[in-house]
């Protein structure tokens, strides 16, 4: 069977939590080890990114398990433990990255522990370790901003910038983003296609399908309390809530629509 719609999950830190902040944008390291090698055991197969691309311009088919894995920010834990739980897998990734704060401390999230090496941005060096295991690496702005309160200026700024700083270092096209905090809106959307992009990705949970908006691609965002059942539901119902209910609920829902009669 080929896929008729791919789910993408957003990942940002992988590391350990200490605060209520962490329980929802921070994976353990043990979760998320736990997370990918139950998908695998249940024949979820992650595709790559240009795969995905390819997918959705209907040049390539991907088969029905296919899920795409993302990463915004670029936090060093992920290089330190995404990285050898996929490779391990025969499986890569994409990561987002804020090109102007690599290097330094994410100071737009509400961390603590500050040394913890996890919590900080990657540098070009780690980047490149991703780069040599096939990771793609793409645009999460320059200095993860909220697109939709900066001017003209400030906006080309974050999205032509990034484009170039990140094309300079890593020789490759650049021409896919990630939203920072997810916000964009018709202004943006139109500055992010005359700035190059061919795809941006939201925070909108949902499956995406061959006809869905190149420039608002949904994502799944995997919370630092999802189980790896949790998560397989996830992807399963295409929604942010993994929950049982929810799940029985859907169900319901298919059979339900499968006795309504015809108009």
């Amino acid at each position: 069977m080929t896929a008729q719609r791919i789910p993408v999950l957003m990942y940002h830190r992988i590391g350990e939590q200490t605060s209520g902040w962490d329980r929802h944008y921070s994976v353990t390291p043990a979760a998320f080890a736990a997370q990918m090698r139950g998908l695998a055991r249940h024949g979820y197969r992650a595709c790559t990114l240009s795969g995905f691309l390819d997918w959705l311009d209907e040049r390539t088919e991907l088969p029905e398990s296919s899920f795409l894995i993302t990463f915004d920010d670029g936090f060093s834990g992920v290089v330190d433990h995404a990285l050898p739980v996929l490779s391990g897998l025969g499986w890569s990734a994409t990561v987002f990255m804020v090109s102007r704060r690599m290097g330094g401390p994410a100071d737009w999230a509400r961390t603590s522990g500050p040394d913890d090496r996890s919590r900080r941005l990657m540098d070009e060096a780690e980047l490149r370790l991703l780069m040599n295991a096939g990771w793609a690496v793409q645009s999460h702005g320059r200095h993860h901003r909220d697109f939709t309160q900066l001017d003209e200026g400030g906006l080309d700024d974050e999205l032509s910038g990034s484009r170039g700083d990140l094309a300079a270092l890593t020789g490759r096209v650049v021409d896919v983003l990630a939203y920072p905090f997810g916000r964009h809106d018709d202004t943006v959307t139109t500055r992010v296609r005359q700035a190059g992009y061919r795809a941006a990705f939201s925070v909108q949970p949902g499956f995406n399908r061959r006809d869905a908006d190149r420039l608002a691609l949904r994502r799944l965002d995997v919370f630092g309390t999802d189980t790896p059942t949790t998560l397989r539901r996830k992807l399963a119902l295409g929604s942010n809530d993994g929950s049982l209910v929810q799940q029985l609920r859907y169900r319901a829902r298919r059979v339900f629509a499968r006795l309504r009669p015809a108009a």
